[in-house]
């Protein structure tokens, strides 16, 4: 078989795949714009701001770009092996697609590891909120008085904690009940087009700094030099930046048009669209700051820059429409186990149930990341741990999943042993990534580096 036929095959494989009894959702269905509006809301969140540091520590434009690229491949694949197994396992969650496709273990794994992880997320995305409104506080104090943030007189309703109570109880909360993952399309648009704000504001900044006096950074930095070790530490930044892969099941499952080409294509140009954005993040925020940028690129603008100080706002906007994403795909692990316990008992899940039950666990999910979120001040250090669980979802368990399925699908032996050995390779990608990530986390949280 040379590699014409086996393409033809492959794509044989997808179409047979895609005809397959699908899971028929209640609700609303996501057409093609809806679908890529979610999916790019769910990549573009927090790693936006940490990607001019991570062109930094790659050691420049040409080596950053180049592992971007190099590890978009993977993404792309991973999202399509993720379509493929919801086609042939029928299941709707990725969870759920995991345990039909690898098995109960892997699939209890995967439950814990998903959970853990979105749970984490959500208090990140807390932390981060709470930072943005400290700053922009401050921000709008020096400007409206003219005085430093330090004289600010304490009351309750100028605290940010206070704010931020405030908005889980009244924004947060009311668009995260909803039971459908279509109605997030809404919020997504606007969500999208407060991160894309950012990018534009720090190529502005870029322009405007250095309209005047000519500034040159070279393609690599000069602050130290690099390695491919070092370079190799920033693809858990720019994996957990693009990453889009926990909803991406819930996401497909919810559209209208579930061909798996389809599928493809908005894979390919939701991943495309989020390259250009990082790419353009990282390459003028670096060219701005070179070896000085910090980790939080808006840390490294003053703090009365209004174009900044809007890009603050409009970013936290950004992330509080991306938690209630997190939040859908977290409550669904722990409400399917909920709603099954409760049938087996022999009781009727009735719609009122459901709701209450929904209703309960989103109430305490926002409650305990909150709690989390304003007892601990500074949880940078852990958010590397997230990274590296990320590679479960975007490649260990995709490329079980493709290993899997090519024990039980009517395929010829090459494409087999092909797509076998793909998976194979995604699978010791992410295991790497995962240990070293998770490596370095743990030596920072001990202080070794």
């Amino acid at each position: 078989m040379n590699m014409e036929e086996l393409a033809r095959e492959s794509i044989s494989l997808l179409a047979s795949a895609s005809a397959k009894p699908r899971v028929d959702l209640a609700g609303s269905r996501l057409g093609s714009l809806g679908a890529i509006f979610i999916m790019l809301k769910s990549a573009l969140g927090a790693g936006l701001l940490n990607f001019p540091w991570a062109f930094e520590r790659a050691g420049g434009i040409h080596n950053a770009i180049t592992v971007e690229l190099g590890s978009v491949v993977f993404l792309v694949s991973g999202l399509i092996i993720l379509g493929y197994s919801s086609s042939i396992s029928g299941q709707c969650t990725y969870q759920a697609v995991v345990k039909e496709v690898c098995g109960p273990a892997i699939g209890q794994l995967c439950e814990i590891c998903f959970v853990f992880n979105l749970f984490m997320i959500s208090v990140a995305f807390l932390v981060i909120v709470d930072d943005q409104l400290e700053k922009l506080c401050g921000s709008l104090y020096e400007l409206v008085t003219g005085l430093p943030y330090s004289e600010m007189p304490y009351h309750f309703y100028t605290d940010q904690r206070f704010v931020l109570v405030l908005l889980c109880a009244f924004l947060i909360l009311p668009i995260s009940t909803p039971k459908e993952i279509s109605i997030q399309k809404y919020i997504s648009v606007l969500g999208t087009l407060a991160a894309t704000y950012l990018t534009i504001a720090i190529i502005i900044k870029y322009h405007l700094m250095y309209s005047v006096q000519v500034h040159i950074i070279p393609l690599y930095s000069s602050g130290y030099v690099h390695s491919w070790a070092s370079t190799f530490r920033v693809i858990p930044t720019i994996c957990f930046g693009f990453q889009c892969h926990e909803a991406s099941i819930a996401i497909y499952s919810s559209m209208e048009n579930q061909r798996l080409s389809h599928w493809a294509f908005i894979s390919v140009i939701t991943m495309i669209i989020c390259l250009v954005i990082y790419s353009l993040t990282g390459v003028y925020g670096y060219l701005t700051f070179g070896k000085d940028v910090k980790a939080d690129i808006l840390m490294s603008y003053m703090g009365n820059d209004i174009l900044m100080l809007i890009a603050r706002l409009l970013f936290g906007v950004s992330i509080i429409t991306i938690y209630p994403i997190i939040l859908l795909l977290g409550r669904s692990v722990i409400q399917d186990p909920l709603l099954s316990w409760w049938r087996r008992r022999g009781r009727t899940v009735t719609v009122k149930f459901e709701s209450r039950s929904r209703y309960t666990l989103t109430f305490l999910w926002i409650t305990a990341t909150m709690l989390i979120a304003l007892l601990v001040p500074d949880i940078s250090k852990v958010i590397s741990v997230i990274g590296g669980i990320s590679a479960f979802f975007i490649f260990i368990f995709p490329g079980l999943c493709l290993m899997f399925a090519m024990q039980s699908e009517p395929v010829s032996c090459k494409t087999r042993i092909v797509l076998t050995l793909w998976g194979v390779v995604t699978l010791l990608c992410g295991a790497f990534i995962f240990g070293q990530s998770t490596t370095i986390a743990v030596m920072q949280l001990l202080g070794k580096i």
